[in-house]
């Protein structure tokens, strides 16, 4: 389970590693340009609430901690479809990864 601390929260947000991972590649990309946004997530099983949202800003410290040290093979179409996501008016939301499909024969 990878954690994402964002400015001085006291409760840090817990993400799948190779979520986080993804998402991680799309903030440093909209971060980058001087960017804000929103992120929103739903909540762990047991977690109080159902789903959160933070605004994310340039300004704000950020820092990405992962279980695995290996980092994992990035799904480009996953990547795709998180910055739709981001440059739409509802900010980024963690969404499921998009599996390839396989070609059909010729």
């Amino acid at each position: 389970m990878a954690t994402l601390y964002y400015g001085n929260a006291v409760e840090p947000i817990h993400i799948e590693d190779r979520a986080l991972a993804h998402l991680k590649i799309v903030i440093a990309t909209k971060l980058r340009r001087q960017e804000s946004f929103t992120l929103s997530w739903e909540h762990f099983e047991g977690e109080d609430g159902g789903r959160s949202t933070i605004w994310i800003h340039p300004s704000i410290p950020l820092r990405f901690t992962f279980e695995g040290t290996e980092s994992p093979q990035i799904n480009p179409r996953w990547i795709e479809k998180l910055m739709n996501s981001v440059n739409s008016t509802g900010g980024i939301a963690l969404v499921d990864e998009i599996l390839a499909t396989p070609e059909p024969d010729a």
